[in-house]
């Protein structure tokens, strides 16, 4: 559209037309966008520029953004050209054309960006010998895997295979005091960041294959695998299997576990003697025989 630009009380008359002075190069600041209140905000391709002389438009006074306009939105240019340029190359007649296009971007779906699958791709690592470098043998079972991965994870195995230890050196390196599915279960979550043990690994729920896990993620120091064992053991905690629950996180210093354990006690304790008490106070014939005793 072409159209002589409105007087505003930030702008100066030239010949009856509306001038902005200023650095031509600023970016937009002031003009107001009044929006429709049904919408919140509306994405927009702005463009404007000046005619020249020639009426051709103006290639070094035009500007273009993106904006995402809202309600009662201030945008625009405070600066757009400065007076003597405008006088000099674009006023005729003392007339200036300014040349406004706005253009509504109706679809405002964001480009879809699928989740990382990262920890697929490097879960995968250890069902295949395609680039590993070491190898574990647990109870006659093999593990090969890659040294750079475990040692990024954990610190104690980052000072086992690259460190001044024997095991720096060495193409296979044995373990002890540990189970096959419980060192299979740690390279699970060394790969892939996720609680490893399912529901068809375990499907007795059985705390002591937590208590093994909790053991090897103290002993190579993963904090995150140890927290979520802890929550497990959380779930599972009874006044039947509190007291081991307990035992194992003061072993593996597991303070979190240790405390809630603790305060679960108290609390039953607590459950159990004020049920007593009112049984007692319910039963009077069963307080005077006691009395009388």
């Amino acid at each position: 559209m072409s159209s002589r630009p409105r007087s505003s009380p930030s702008a100066n008359t030239c010949g009856g037309s509306t001038v902005t002075r200023g650095d031509p190069y600023s970016t937009p600041k002031s003009t107001r966008e009044t929006m429709s209140p049904s919408s919140l905000s509306v994405r927009a391709s702005f463009v404007a520029f000046i005619k020249d002389r020639d009426d051709q438009p103006s290639e070094t006074r035009v500007r273009t953004y993106l904006h995402e306009f809202t309600i009662m939105d201030d945008w625009g240019w405070h600066r757009f050209v400065e007076r003597t340029v405008l006088e000099e190359d674009y006023v005729i007649q003392g007339h200036v054309t300014f040349v406004c296009t706005i253009m509504v971007m109706r679809d405002a779906t964001p480009v879809t960006v699928p989740p990382s699958d990262i920890r697929n791709h490097l879960g995968c690592l250890l069902d295949q010998a395609y680039g590993t470098d070491v190898s574990f043998t647990v109870d006659g079972e093999t593990f090969p895997v890659n040294r750079a991965i475990l040692a990024a994870r954990s610190p104690v195995f980052k000072a086992e295979l690259f460190g001044s230890m024997a095991e720096a050196t060495m193409a296979s390196i044995t373990l002890l005091d540990i189970t096959p599915s419980t060192f299979k279960y740690l390279l699970l979550f060394i790969y892939t960041d996720e609680f490893p043990i399912t529901t068809e690994d375990n499907p007795s729920n059985s705390n002591e294959v937590l208590f093994d896990l909790l053991a090897a993620a103290d002993r190579y120091a993963l904090d995150r695998l140890k927290l979520m064992c802890a929550q497990k053991l959380w779930d599972n905690v009874s006044m039947d299997t509190v007291k081991d629950i307990q035992a194992c996180a003061d072993m593996y210093n597991c303070l979190q576990l240790k405390n809630k354990c603790v305060d679960f006690i108290a609390k039953e304790k607590k459950a159990k003697k004020s049920l007593v008490s009112k049984t007692i106070r319910r039963s009077p014939r069963l307080h005077q025989a006691k009395a009388q005793i």
